[in-house]
């Protein structure tokens, strides 16, 4: 059944550095308050824009919904940072992929109208969640996208120890690995050669980064199986989405599971994930 939202405050995040989203920043404004909406906007993203904002995890508490005006990449940092927070996210692409963020700036007064008469759907994508052990101290982490063992430098190999419920299943030698969710499958997975997967899927992939061995496949497991990475000859990095960084030695452990609860990301009824596939992957050019 379709989750039905009362929308009476927005909360809205700009991407980094780019102060010329201000037009559109006032636009979507303008869209949200044309319905009695109160809308806020993060204290990092005003200060770019010289508008008055509120503080990051305020603004996420008295939000209905987020809203992401950026590329993918702030999309996903907002599904990362808010993840305690359990808000529908809108993105509008101000971007060039647009695989996550896909309402155009032509299509914002049309489709947030719909968000008010109930002509949306919302998917929850899978996300993980991380706890990074080590030196006695614990780390939670959130992916949306993926999470990377990856070597220290250019210069060097790592050696990533791989269990599955507590039983080791591998041990994979050359730049890394990455564990990816469905959603992040055509992401740093893609480039590795690992499989597109429907984002839909509760699943983990186990992609290898340039392995030191033919015999070494990317590997799609049940979401429901939990999985523990050590590195016990070397110092390397874990990697969140491609955004966050944090030392990973040969003392420490990283149990990875699926989190509890996923992101959920508003979309247009008709939004088809094949076509998008499609577009944004060029297939098919030459039919």
């Amino acid at each position: 059944m379709q989750e039905k939202l009362t929308i009476k405050r927005v909360g809205i995040v700009l991407r980094p550095s780019t102060p010329e989203l201000k037009a559109l920043f006032y636009q979507v404004k303008g869209a949200f308050e044309k319905h009695g909406t109160e809308v806020f906007i993060d204290a990092i993203s005003a200060g770019m824009i010289g508008v008055l904002g509120q503080e990051f995890s305020s603004m996420c508490r008295v939000s209905d919904i987020l809203v992401c005006i950026g590329g993918d990449g702030t999309l996903i940092s907002l599904a990362r940072r808010s993840y305690r927070y359990h808000k529908p996210i809108l993105g509008i692409n101000a971007g060039t992929l647009g695989f996550l963020a896909d309402i155009n700036p032509s299509e914002v007064e049309t489709f947030i109208d719909k968000l008010y008469t109930g002509e949306y759907r919302i998917d929850e994508r899978m996300m993980i969640e991380g706890v990074l052990a080590g030196g006695g101290e614990e780390t939670m982490l959130h992916s949306f996208n993926d999470i990377v063992i990856s070597r220290p430098s250019i210069s060097k190999m790592v050696k990533v120890d791989a269990y599955i419920d507590s039983k080791w299943f591998n041990t994979y030698y050359g730049d890394g690995l990455i564990i990816s969710t469905p959603t992040g499958s055509t992401a740093y997975n893609l480039a590795a050669g690992g499989p597109v997967t429907f984002p839909l899927t509760d699943a983990f992939i186990l992609t290898p980064i340039c392995p030191h061995s033919l015999t070494q496949r990317p590997l799609v497991i049940p979401a429901n199986f939990e999985i523990e990475i050590k590195t016990p000859e070397k110092e390397s990095l874990v990697i969140i989405d491609g955004q966050e960084q944090y030392d990973f030695g040969p003392d420490d452990t990283l149990v990875i599971r699926k989190a509890p609860i996923g992101a959920r990301l508003i979309h247009r009824v008709e939004r088809n994930y094949f076509d998008v596939l499609r577009e944004k992957l060029s297939w098919g050019q030459g039919r």
